[in-house]
């Protein structure tokens, strides 16, 4: 049996562009995707902590260290710039993969920079 888990989540990253005319997709600082795991084309939904929408897209690089979390054509319209989102991926694990499965959560500051990466109960601080 395989069973859909979080993979990885980016927790309360704040909206920094939204371009309606831009075809869809999420784009997330490149530096954050190395650390989440998450790839370029990868399936996320996004829940928006500001205004409760929920929605799916795919993930496009932005610029490393820029702290760019831009949403693009459709997504543009359930966010606004400054809302906070939780951007999350869900793989499939079979029962023993899920022996030693950690989903991995990072955390940022107030431009999108990563703070804490970790567990969800046990983040610890990066390095500066």
């Amino acid at each position: 049996m395989l069973r859909t888990m979080l993979q990885a989540k980016l927790h309360c990253v704040r909206v920094s562009e939204a371009d309606l005319h831009y075809e869809g997709s999420c784009g997330i600082d490149e530096a954050l995707l190395d650390l989440s795991g998450l790839l370029e084309n990868q399936y996320i939904e996004i829940y928006n902590v500001t205004n409760g929408e929920r929605f799916a897209t795919y993930v496009i690089k932005a610029p490393r260290g820029s702290g760019t979390i831009s949403l693009n054509g459709a997504a543009a319209r359930k966010a606004m710039v400054g809302d906070r989102l939780i951007i999350a991926a869900y793989s499939q694990y079979s029962e023993a993969e899920l022996k030693s499965y950690e989903p991995i959560v990072v955390l940022v500051d107030e431009h999108n920079h990563a703070r804490l990466k970790g567990k969800a109960a046990a983040s610890t601080p990066l390095a500066d």
